[in-house]
């Protein structure tokens, strides 16, 4: 592994990210109803009571804030700035702890945890294998990690491959803008990519048209502002890999996981493993 295994230019990146959309005014039902989509497969019912884990890439604490009440301990970890975003966003959560840390640096022992979640978080670190590792040694046998990587559009057709090549090509000089710059750009191309795009495939599900394979279909229902939010994701971060679900697989087995489960619905993909 890589020390440390994070690419500095992309954590000041995510910590500029969640400090320009920390999700304050993010609709609570879109929140909840993003939640499940990345959740719907995580064993709540198979945690044992009072469950300790782990938030691994925490950024605003969307996700924390959610999960802390179904739980004994949460610990956020994040070696970016967004982390004082998320003390904020969980200020009323007594069972919350902060470790700016990255994935890497141990920040819980090992074998500790009753579970631990990383979403959208690991392909942005140089060696997405070697996090998976480092998230799964911290976990308790038996216990389960839930991680969710971009995928490498292995489950979609030729033309939307290609229309996320040009995408990528148009990322590799947003992320190089200033953030002042590169905000406004993002937000520019959530308005005129975005937005048309989802809109359309909103009307065609109302059309009763098949939409599945439409581009930005997820978003057909989402707001505006969770549109701002995943275009600066998106198209300013500097560091993204993409992995085939085949790939993943083998990363989380390599990683001490078993009996490895993935989401058949966006966002793609989610999966959960046990550690052995």
């Amino acid at each position: 592994m890589n020390k440390k295994n994070l690419d500095a230019r992309t954590v000041e990146s995510f910590g500029a990210e969640w400090t320009q959309f920390d999700q304050s005014a993010l609709p609570e039902a879109e929140a909840r109803q993003i939640f499940d989509d990345y959740f719907a497969i995580f064993p709540w019912d198979r945690l044992p009571a009072r469950a300790s884990g782990f938030d691994m890439g925490c950024g605003s604490g969307r996700w924390a804030r959610l999960v802390a009440p179904r739980v004994g301990h949460l610990h956020c970890i994040d070696p970016s700035s967004a982390l004082d975003v998320a003390r904020k966003t969980l200020a009323d959560h007594g069972n919350v702890s902060f470790h700016k840390a990255s994935v890497d640096d141990a920040a819980l022992p090992a074998g500790s945890q009753d579970f631990g979640y990383s979403l959208g978080v690991l392909h942005h670190v140089p060696d997405t294998a070697a996090a998976l590792r480092a998230c799964a040694s911290m976990l308790k046998p038996g216990a389960p990690f839930l991680v969710y990587l971009y995928y490498a559009l292995d489950n979609r057709p030729l033309p939307f491959r290609l229309i996320w090549r040009a995408s990528d090509l148009l990322r590799r000089f947003v992320h190089r803008l200033p953030e002042g710059p590169k905000h406004v750009v993002t937000d520019v191309i959530a308005a005129t990519v975005y937005w048309p795009l989802a809109r359309t495939a909103l009307l065609a599900e109302r059309l009763s048209f098949p939409v599945a394979n439409l581009p930005l279909a997820y978003y057909r229902s989402r707001t505006f502002y969770t549109m701002r939010t995943d275009a600066r994701d998106r198209f300013g971060t500097p560091l993204e890999q993409r992995f085939e679900r085949r790939q993943i697989l083998a990363m989380m087995e390599a990683a001490g996981l078993s009996d490895i489960q993935f989401s058949e619905k966006a966002p793609f993909w989610c999966a959960v493993g046990w550690r052995q």
